[in-house]
């Protein structure tokens, strides 16, 4: 299904019934990120809500929007406005953990319970490993989907996460269209939105669990994971896995992020 807010149109899937939980994907993901997730929370009595980020995979945002996080995480509110809910459990990965962050410090009362997952804390979010995204041809656009394709293949702790997933994942980015939309989406990342949230996040007091893999290698749980559960007073849970643990690690996170969830009022 697809949701219109203003100049995006959201492409949702929206499973299951109970409380509902917002999955949140990032860079250069789309909602199939949680493809294999999604059914096991569902099966645990939650309604799962996964959208494609607005700019991102099929869905669409405007000329005069820019597919940033601080606009993710106002479509965000928007989304669950739109759908009735008041409020909701948010699980996030990559750069979607941002959106749950600014979302988070804007309108707690909007958020039960918060799983950031391999994310992204005060200014660090590996952009020099972005360097070539940012400046890349768009002339050339529809060259950049194979080589994402390959890097996040490569970013598992085996020697290649499997191909069908990845590919699954990312097929909203081949051709032309899909690549210049990659790179407007790279572009639009800044990491200067969530530099300075540390107060207000540590202020929020929402229960929140982070997860991390032990050989991502982008950012690392010493530098980036622990000072984040820290600042969040948050239990830090490390798994064998790289960056994409949703993919690679479907069935772990979902226990976890069911565990969690289910022990909160």
């Amino acid at each position: 299904m697809f949701l219109q807010l203003g100049e995006a149109a959201l492409a949702l899937e929206d499973t299951g019934s109970g409380q509902p939980v917002l999955l949140l994907h990032g860079f250069p993901s789309t909602h199939r990120l949680w493809r294999d997730v999604i059914p096991l929370l569902a099966a645990a009595g939650r309604r799962v809500l996964a959208p494609d980020l607005a700019g991102y995979g099929d869905s669409t945002c405007g000329a005069s929007i820019e597919p940033d996080m601080e606009t993710q995480a106002r479509l965000m509110v928007g989304l669950l406005d739109a759908l009735g809910i008041a409020r909701a459990d948010i699980v996030a990965h990559d750069v979607g953990t941002a959106a749950a962050q600014i979302l988070m410090t804007r309108a707690k009362e909007r958020v039960r319970g918060l799983v950031l997952i391999d994310g992204v804390h005060g200014a660090e979010w590996a952009m020099a490993q972005l360097a070539d995204i940012l400046t890349w041809d768009t002339a050339q656009a529809a060259r950049l989907h194979p080589v994402l394709v390959r890097r996040v293949r490569l970013s598992g702790s085996a020697a290649r996460l499997d191909a069908e997933p990845v590919r699954a994942m990312m097929a909203p980015y081949e051709g032309e269209e899909g690549g210049r939309k990659l790179i407007r989406a790279a572009r639009a990342l800044r990491p200067e939105q969530t530099a300075s949230l540390g107060t207000a996040l540590r202020a929020c007091g929402i229960p929140a669990l982070v997860i991390w893999g032990d050989r991502d290698p982008y950012l690392s749980v010493t530098e980036v994971g622990r000072p984040l559960a820290a600042l969040l007073e948050a239990k830090l849970l490390v798994l064998a896995g790289g960056h994409f643990l949703p993919l690679e690690r479907p069935v772990e996170i979902a226990a976890a992020v069911n565990e969690f969830l289910g022990g909160l009022l």
